[in-house]
């Protein structure tokens, strides 16, 4: 169930979110430009001013620039926080200068090992803004996407020594050998340093076609999962799936030899949320009602919480009744937003 918004009002809920940062109270992510790019997606276009209303308390003011970000001097500036605005201000320039799909090919291959970097957040962000722009391009998408990437560059946040267990056949098998992370670090940065080792799954894909296919079989895999496992936490674990998702959606604007790569970087990514955030154990989960697409989707809104809400999108995407069920699960265990 995909629309294409023909009201404007997507494009006004990016301009009037550009104004604002990336983040609030430090280092949370806004995930206002996600969300609303959600809603216009599934039919909800004539709501989105009125969330972005109930979640104005966490848009906080845009950064104050640095210094410039050059050919000469990008690398120092990588994975800098406090360079934020620099790079959004880079990433405007080139977007305007050049086609965004450029832009998108030049970039995408250096800031792919950073993808773990705010809780995968960036890497989201720019996965809703390419959905965007595949349906239209107009000029606050380009930003959009600009915000997104240089959200990212400035979050950039590589994983290294990470061993090599054996895996299984299928995503959802390999899934389920994760091993849990042993630490008392309540912080995502912490859980993140505390990962030594995970399962290999499809680590010897090289062609593009079936790359894709892999990473599709995994975003569904993830959002199944969350059904009986989204209880060990229940914000975190939605990025399992969105995270690989977001990547999904960017592959058809990039050149077919990054898909493979990208698949990798989603399984490692999706691998280690898992054992961050692992419950002691599975639980079963039956919905309350069988509900249709649309239903789910009034009842994210209705709910209102923006992770709720972009697993819900996920969920849509993978289009099954366990996806769905996975949506609701998310409805029962987070907290509205208001």
């Amino acid at each position: 169930m995909t629309t294409s918004d023909t009201s404007g009002r997507l494009d006004e809920a990016f301009e009037r979110l550009h104004i604002s940062g990336p983040e609030f109270r430090g280092w949370l992510s806004n995930h206002a430009p996600m969300v609303v790019e959600s809603l216009a997606v599934h039919g909800q276009a004539g709501a989105v001013h009125r969330w972005l209303d109930l979640y104005s308390d966490r848009l906080e003011e845009f950064p104050t620039p640095v210094e410039r970000v050059t050919d000469a001097n990008w690398r120092e500036a990588l994975g800098d926080p406090r360079r934020a605005a620099d790079w959004i201000d880079h990433f405007t320039r080139a977007v305007a200068e050049r086609p965004w799909r450029a832009v998108l090919a030049e970039w995408w291959p250096r800031l792919l090992p950073g993808l773990y970097g705010a809780a995968t957040h960036p890497v989201i962000r720019v996965g809703h803004a390419v959905r965007a722009l595949r349906t239209e391009e107009t000029g606050p998408r380009l930003t959009e996407l600009a915000h997104a990437l240089g959200y990212w560059a400035a979050r950039h946040h590589p994983v290294s020594g990470v061993a090599t267990l054996p895996g299984a056949d299928t995503p959802d098998r390999t899934l389920d050998t994760v091993p849990p992370v042993e630490t008392a670090e309540a912080g995502y940065l912490g859980r993140l340093a505390a990962v030594r080792a995970l399962p290999r799954w499809a680590d010897d894909v090289t062609d593009p076609d079936t790359a894709r296919a892999r990473l599709v079989e995994l975003v569904r895999a993830a959002t199944h999962r969350y059904a009986t496992h989204g209880h060990g936490e229940e914000t975190m674990l939605v990025h399992a799936a969105t995270a690989p998702n977001a990547v999904l959606r960017t592959l058809d604007a990039l050149p077919r030899e990054l898909w493979a790569p990208s698949l990798h970087a989603a399984w490692t990514a999706s691998a280690a949320v898992t054992a961050m955030y692992a419950p002691d154990e599975p639980v079963d989960y039956v919905p309350p009602a069988r509900l249709t697409a649309e239903e789910v989707v009034e009842q994210a809104l209705a709910h209102g919480d923006e992770h709720v809400i972009k697993l819900t999108d996920t969920a849509l995407d993978v289009g099954d009744e366990r996806a769905l069920a996975a949506a609701l699960r998310s409805v029962e265990l987070s907290d509205p937003l208001v």
